[in-house]
């Protein structure tokens, strides 16, 4: 038996509970990984609110994690006891010590990226990936607004759209934020609070707007980001951490240019296994040329996922966060 979080009813990071868990054998098709690092993200705070729900409960929240196969089920042949792998996506489940997974949703990880540095970015860099070169195709010269510049995501949009070549905008709530979005390839910060970002945008950019917004914030800084792009742009709305977006007339889209608007998931871009491992190859790639640094300046007990969890929606980290099993 090993110990998981579980939670037996939506709530505050209070519901969050280390019990002992048994995740059983695996079944065709499945693989068993020992979780040596796991990722934390805002998905997770979603599932634990029920603004996101999850299938059932009890439920051991999560999406991703990095570890060693301990076990494989039958029919699973390009996986073996030992190997190393990390995944991101459903389904939930990897708030454990160890776990049951798909084994067409795992991979191996190269020589070069340690688990640690896996359950930090796999989620979060395989959502930069489909941001950046499946929702709106960046290239040099292009100008961005990227929200929320120094979170898990940002800071690796912020890295991996520099190295692109495109010019980035960030919006970040503190000097400190600020400071650490410019060393990750951020141009020009913006303090959200104390300057309207949408008229900062316009100044930067001599009112011309910007060509894609990245914004996972939502209620709070919808609809102003729609006044930021150029005629013909796009908006990717891929979070809500400040609350749900609501209601709008469509017809917004054409007064501010004939913009585009997205709201797309990790989970349908990755849905196929030659898309999930096209992803996981970009991202190593860019990560290994040193091109986009993974900083994890979070770690906490596996027992401590409430305080992780309080932390992240308190908008006290910047970087990626783990839980240590």
């Amino acid at each position: 038996m090993v110990k998981a979080v579980v939670m037996h009813k939506t709530g505050g990071p209070e519901v969050l509970q280390l019990e002992t868990y048994d995740p059983g054998p695996p079944g065709p098709g499945q693989v068993r990984v020992r979780h040596e690092a796991i990722g934390v993200n805002y998905i997770d705070i979603y599932h634990r609110t029920g603004l996101y729900p999850l299938p059932r409960m009890p439920a051991v929240p999560g999406l991703e994690g990095a570890g060693i196969v301990q076990a494989v089920g039958a029919n699973v042949a390009d996986l073996h006891v030992g190997d190393r792998v990390a995944y991101a996506g459903g389904p939930a489940g990897a708030y454990a010590q160890e776990r049951l997974i798909p084994a067409d949703r795992l991979v191996k990880l190269p020589d070069g990226i340690d688990s640690e540095q896996a359950a930090a970015m796999m989620l979060k860099g395989m959502t930069a990936r489909f941001l950046l070169h499946g929702c709106y195709p960046v290239k040099k010269g292009d100008t961005l607004l990227i929200h929320a510049a120094a979170g898990g995501v940002g800071s690796i949009l912020c890295q991996w759209a520099h190295y692109l070549g495109a010019t980035v905008i960030g919006t970040v709530g503190s000097e400190e934020k600020a400071a650490y979005a410019v060393e990750r390839g951020c141009d020009f910060p913006i303090l959200y609070r104390n300057e309207d970002f949408a008229d900062s945008v316009k100044r930067i950019t001599a009112g011309i707007g910007v060509d894609v917004v990245y914004d996972a914030v939502g209620q709070a800084t919808f609809m102003r980001s729609l006044s930021c792009i150029r005629p013909m742009g796009t908006l990717v709305s891929f979070g809500q951490s400040s609350g749900v977006i609501p209601p709008f007339d469509i017809s917004l889209l054409a007064a501010n240019g004939s913009l585009f608007l997205t709201r797309p998931s990790l989970m349908t871009y990755t849905a196929d296994r030659a898309d999930l491992l096209a992803h996981a190859q970009d991202l190593f790639e860019v990560l290994l040329k040193g091109a986009v640094r993974v900083e994890i300046n979070q770690r906490y007990a596996l027992k401590d996922a409430a305080r992780a969890h309080a932390a992240l929606e308190a908008r006290r980290t910047t970087g990626a966060s783990l839980l240590l099993p």
